[in-house]
C-alpha cells in the first residue's frame, strides 16, 4: 500500500519534502493556509507590484549548492540568473564593501578595506570549504537516529578533521577585535545569515554564512516566491495535490500516533506522515494536549527568535541613481546594537523586469531585524495610536538609512507598505511573526527534525542549518530521507 505523507505549510522546505517524497513513490498533499506558496520567502502581488514578503537573497544554485543539487534530482530548472556584486555593505564612515562573487575580486576588496584581516579571512575560507564540502552530501545534523549517525560516520573525510579545532569556536574568537568597523561589518553579515552576531556565531556555520556571496546569489525572474511556484507546479505535473485556503487547526494523534489533520474549514485529511513546515511553537498549538512533554517544555524555555520590520516600496525608476547594484545593507552606527533600524538591508527587483513592477518602476524590499514582544504587546494592549506611531518610526529610520545608499529614494516613492511581526503573524501564521530560525551559536544545540511522534517531523528554518532558502532547502531533504528510512 502506497504511503501518504501530508505537508502543512508550501514554505521551500515543505515542498523540498514533499517533491522528494512524492518522487520517492509516496502520495503527496500539500496544506498552505495563504493563497501562494513560499511562506517568508514568498512573492505578494499589490498594485502591479511584486514584492518579496522575506527573504531577498537566492542562494545554493551554484553546482553542488542545495537548488543545484534538487534541481539534478527532479529534473527541473529553476528561473534565476546570477548577480554579481552579491551585494554592497554601506559602513558608517561613508566607505563601501562590495560582496562581489567573484574570488579575485573579493580577494581584492577585502584588501583594500580590511588589510590587516587577511589571516582572518583565509581561515574562514578553509572553513568554509569544510563545512560546504561536508553540506554537499547527506550530512544528518544533530544525528536523532542509528541511521543518521551511518551516515555521518560516512560523509566524514580526512579534510573534516580541519574543522576539529573550531568545534567548541564562534567568529568572534578568531576574528581580530582592534578595528570595530570591521567587526561591525562581520556583525552585519552573520546577523542576515546566522541570526546572530561574531560573538556568539559558531565559528563554521559563520565561516559558510560569510562565504555565501562566493557560493553565488541570483536574480529570480518574478520574484523570490517563483521558486515555490516552480516546485508546486513540478508537484502538481507528477500527480501530487497542493491546495490553497487550507489553514491545519489540528493534529490528531490516536495511540501516540498522527492520523490525520482538520483544517479551518472542517475538512478532514488522513495521512502515514506528516511534516509540519512551521516553528515549535506553531506545532505545539497544532498538537494541543496530544503534544509531547518535551515540546511546550521547549516552546517555554526557548526564548523569541527575531522578527523583520520590513518596508514594501513602489519606486520610479527615474529617481534613482543609474547603474546601482541590486541588493545593499546599510550599518547606520558602529556603536550601537544592530537591528532596530540599525541596519538595513535593501532588495531592488532587476531593471526591466516587468514581472515585478510596472515599466519604468522598480519594486523594492527593505528589512531591518526587530524584536517582536513589543510590536505584539502595543497590538495585545488594543494600542492603535502607540503601535502606529512606532511603525511610522520604523518606516523613516528605514529610509534614513536608504538614503546613504539610494540617494533620492524618497522622491522615487511611489508606493509603500510597511510590514511589522504582527503583520507577518497574520500573513504566515507564524506565532508572533518570528522568522528567520534558531541563532547559531552552538553545532551542539542545533534543533533536528524530530517532534517526539514518531510520524511527525518538523522541517522550515526552526530545524537545522536554518534560515535562508538554501538552508530550509538542506533541511527539507534531510527530512525526506528521515520519513523514507522510517517505513
Amino acid at each position: 500500500m502506497t504511503a501518504h505523507s501530508l505537508i502543512i505549510g508550501a514554505g521551500m522546505g515543505g515542498l523540498t519534502t514533499a517533491a522528494l517524497l512524492l518522487r520517492a513513490g509516496h502520495q503527496v498533499t500539500v496544506l498552505e493556509a495563504h493563497v501562494y506558496p513560499g511562506g517568508c520567502a514568498g512573492t505578494f502581488f499589490h498594485k502591479g507590484f511584486r514584492f518579496d514578503a522575506g527573504a531577498t537573497l537566492a542562494g545554493g544554485f551554484a553546482p553542488g549548492g542545495p537548488h543545484a543539487r534538487l534541481a539534478d534530482m527532479l529534473e527541473l530548472t529553476w528561473p534565476v540568473s546570477p548577480v554579481d556584486p552579491a551585494w554592497v555593505v554601506h559602513l558608517p564612515d561613508g566607505r563601501t564593501v562590495t560582496q562581489w562573487a567573484d574570488a579575485t575580486r573579493w580577494q581584492a576588496e577585502r584588501r583594500a578595506i580590511f588589510p590587516q584581516a587577511e589571516s582572518f579571512w583565509r581561515t574562514q575560507e578553509t572553513l568554509a570549504a569544510v563545512s560546504w564540502d561536508v553540506s554537499s552530501r547527506p550530512f544528518p545534523w544533530p544525528p536523532q537516529s542509528p541511521a543518521d549517525w551511518l551516515t555521518l560516520a560516512r560523509a566524514l573525510r580526512p579534510q573534516t578533521l580541519r574543522a576539529f579545532p573550531y568545534l567548541w569556536r564562534t567568529i568572534g574568537q578568531i576574528a581580530p577585535t582592534d578595528d570595530p568597523l570591521f567587526r561591525a561589518f562581520l556583525d552585519a553579515q552573520l546577523l542576515i545569515s546566522a541570526q546572530t552576531t561574531s560573538r556568539d556565531a559558531h565559528a563554521l556555520y559563520g565561516s559558510a554564512a560569510l562565504d555565501l556571496p562566493r557560493r553565488g546569489v541570483n536574480h529570480v525572474q518574478g520574484g523570490m516566491g517563483a521558486l515555490a511556484e516552480t516546485l508546486v507546479a513540478w508537484i502538481r505535473q507528477q500527480g501530487g495535490r497542493v491546495h490553497f485556503r487550507q489553514q491545519v487547526e489540528r493534529i490528531v494523534v490516536e495511540k501516540g500516533r498522527a492520523t490525520a489533520v482538520i483544517t479551518r474549514k472542517g475538512h478532514h485529511f488522513t495521512a502515514d506522515h506528516i511534516i509540519a513546515n512551521v516553528t515549535p511553537w506553531a506545532l505545539h498549538g497544532l498538537l494541543g494536549q496530544a503534544a509531547p512533554h518535551a515540546l511546550p517544555q521547549e516552546t517555554q524555555q526557548r526564548p523569541p527568535t527575531w522578527g523583520a520590520f520590513t518596508l514594501y516600496l513602489g519606486l520610479d525608476e527615474r529617481q534613482l541613481p543609474p547603474d546601482m547594484a541590486t541588493h545593499h545593507q546599510v550599518i547606520v552606527d558602529h556603536t550601537r546594537p544592530l537591528g532596530e533600524g540599525n541596519s538595513v538591508f535593501m532588495s531592488l527587483s532587476e531593471p526591466g523586469d516587468t514581472t515585478r513592477a510596472p515599466e519604468g518602476m522598480r519594486a523594492a524590499t527593505l528589512s531591518t531585524h526587530t524584536a517582536v514582544t513589543p510590536w505584539q504587546q502595543l497590538r495585545q494592549a488594543d494600542s492603535p495610536v502607540a503601535y502606529c506611531e512606532r511603525r511610522e518610526a520604523y518606516v523613516n529610520r528605514l529610509l534614513a538609512a536608504a538614503e546613504r545608499a539610494m540617494p533620492g529614494i524618497r522622491r522615487a516613492i511611489r508606493l509603500s507598505l510597511p510590514g511589522t511581526p504582527v503583520t507577518f503573524a497574520f500573513y504566515t501564521r507564524r506565532p508572533l511573526g518570528m522568522v528567520g530560525g534558531f541563532p547559531q551559536t552552538s553545532l551542539f544545540q542545533a534543533r533536528g527534525p524530530a517532534t517526539g511522534i514518531p510520524n511527525v517531523w518538523l522541517v522550515g528554518d526552526s530545524i537545522f542549518p536554518g534560515q535562508s532558502t538554501a538552508g530550509v532547502t538542506l533541511g527539507g531533504m534531510r527530512v525526506a530521507t528521515a520519513v523514507l528510512q522510517s517505513g
